[in-house]
């Protein structure tokens, strides 16, 4: 179903009030106390989903419901904006949503009114409890079960047993959404805070993300009535959790860009005014062209994904479950790359507490795990485009080069040209694993869900680059960067896919022993390899382009 978000002028409100409402009660020396604490600041985050006081949750609740009715565009910069303040908050936030989900997603009209407008009304906190301690995130491997309690035939309630692990507001929330095996297979249930039988552990002691509440769930005999099933019917929750994938990762692919830009807007201010050698460190480009530069670009890689993939799903289409899983990979694997790089740029300062850095690269890490693993994105990603593959008899991904190719006719100084070699380097790969049967490897399955992400999302910036330089960006799109920044940053991208589709690829049919020296001559000329290689000309040029805008410096100030 279509939906039409936030007006423009709404949600810049409301992304205001937001940073307003940081700088009052979460100003940096407090969260660095929470994280020292090991505390989370439920105080602060129930103001926020207060309705009398932030009301952040009103964006992610449906106009019927008592909500803002935000699309998931507005969910996008709303919970990339929350993470730039802190992932541990957003995450206590983001737990709500992500609890309220399947409610959302598959729940009966009866229970969006009662539940979802608790949410907007009291600001109440959920939890999603579906990840348990042996099974991880494969919710097919599901232990916790739900035995129905009959009374003269009748199915009158179940009781629940089992056990939750890594729960995000675990020990805070006060309704939760629980996935146990009914009889009819696994089915989503809603437990209140305080059921007879329903406990929580104490909170983990985690790597990072010391201001969220995580905490393990223990079912003993915990009885819910039917009316507690979501959508009423048993045996729905698989297909329920799978409806929201596309949707929550779009969520977390925005905490990682969040917080990756967080990182290196604390690294540029430093190194303009950090003197080595007699010159800021902003003035040497081996610092520039290597700590900050790489990120930015593959940090609005990540963003074209996102701002594409929330698009389409406003327009109504419904299942993007690897749109998100690409969205996420990229945008979390970059922006813990950001904040690792950001604590290098800031050297011994970096290291320690006080500067920030340190605690983000802590927090982001988590972004790479939760709502499922890089891992999990690069099989769910290869999966999926292997059989459009092979559908396709290998051609899918030579058309999409050659809509690269058409909007580098129309643009052609945006990059789509070397885009499009990525794509049809991709598309040669594939085909030669699928001769050598080389997806037999995981490993193999492995890299092609990354050269997948990474040719996709040089094609989503080029897009993008076209769009802004054209002036047809949506007016909530993110405008860090002008058309002409944007357009150096999609160019260096696109290289960089190139690179790593032709060169990665050739190293893994190789490694997998999967062609014999003729062969790989040959696969190195299919995937145009020595065009790829060339097309790197002039790469250094526009690094220091993008530098230049970052930095808000005139080309001709760039260092020698």
């Amino acid at each position: 179903m279509k939906t039409e978000g936030l007006p423009q002028e709404a949600l810049e409100m409301t992304l205001q009030s937001l940073r307003d409402f940081a700088e009052r009660r979460l100003p940096p020396s407090r969260l660095l106390e929470l994280d020292a604490k090991d505390e989370f600041p439920v105080d602060a985050v129930r103001e926020m989903c207060d309705p009398r006081q932030l009301g952040i949750q009103l964006v992610f609740v449906p106009e019927e419901y008592g909500g803002f009715g935000g699309g998931a565009y507005d969910v996008y910069k709303t919970c990339e904006a929350m993470a730039a303040i802190d992932v541990g908050v957003a995450t206590g936030v983001l737990a709500t949503f992500l609890g309220s989900d399947p409610i959302h997603f598959g729940g009966t009209e009866e229970q969006k009114k009662l539940w979802l407008g608790r949410i907007a009304e009291e600001g109440i906190l959920m939890a999603y409890g579906a990840t348990e301690p042996a099974a991880g995130s494969d919710l097919g491997a599901l232990r916790t079960t739900a035995t129905a309690v009959l009374e003269d035939g009748k199915v009158v309630g179940y009781r629940i047993n089992g056990a939750k692990q890594w729960i995000s507001n675990g020990g805070y929330a006060d309704l939760y959404t629980i996935l146990a095996n009914a009889p009819g297979g696994p089915t989503w249930f809603v437990v209140e805070k305080g059921a007879e039988g329903f406990t929580h552990g104490k909170p983990e002691d985690k790597h990072g993300l010391r201001a969220s509440n995580t905490a393990a769930l223990s079912l003993q005999d915990v009885f819910v009535t039917p009316d507690r099933i979501v959508g009423g019917v048993e045996g729905q929750g698989l297909l329920q959790a799978q409806a929201v994938f596309g949707y929550t990762r779009l969520m977390v692919a925005a905490f990682g860009l969040g917080a990756g830009w967080a990182a290196l807007d604390r690294a540029i201010p430093y190194s303009k005014e950090r003197i080595q050698a007699g010159a800021p460190l902003s003035e040497k480009q081996g610092y520039v062209l290597k700590l900050i530069v790489p990120h930015a670009v593959r940090l609005e890689a990540g963003r074209a994904f996102i701002e594409e993939t929330a698009e389409r799903l406003d327009a109504g289409e419904e299942v993007l479950n690897t749109e998100g899983a690409i969205a996420k990979y990229l945008s979390t694997e970059a922006g813990n790359g950001a904040a690792d790089a950001a604590i290098q740029a800031l050297g011994g300062y970096g290291y320690t507490r006080e500067y920030m850095v340190e605690k983000i690269k802590r927090d982001v890490r988590i972004t790479t795990i939760y709502e499922g693993t890089s891992e999990i994105m690069e099989m769910t990603i290869a999966r999926d485009r292997w059989q459009l593959h092979l559908k396709s008899r290998g051609q899918h991904y030579h058309e999409e080069a050659r809509k690269m190719e058409r909007l580098h006719a129309e643009a052609p100084t945006v990059g789509a040209g070397v885009a499009a070699r990525a794509l049809h380097a991709l598309a040669e790969v594939l085909e030669r694993c699928r001769a050598g049967r080389l997806t037999r490897h995981q490993h193999v399955l492995f890299r092609a869900g990354e050269w997948i992400a990474w040719a996709e999302g040089s094609a989503a910036l080029a897009r993008r680059a076209v769009r802004a330089a054209r002036g047809a960006l949506p007016g909530k799109a993110d405008r860090r960067l002008a058309p002409e920044a944007l357009a150096a940053v999609s160019r260096v991208f696109a290289r960089e896919a190139a690179f790593k589709v032709a060169d990665d690829g050739l190293r893994w049919v190789r490694g997998a022993d999967g062609a014999s020296d003729a062969e790989m001559a040959a696969l190195a000329q299919a995937v145009g390899l020595s065009a790829i290689q060339a097309a790197q000309a002039g790469l250094m040029a526009d690094m220091e382009a993008v530098a230049d805008a970052l930095y808000d410096r005139k080309p001709a100030a760039r260092p020698a």
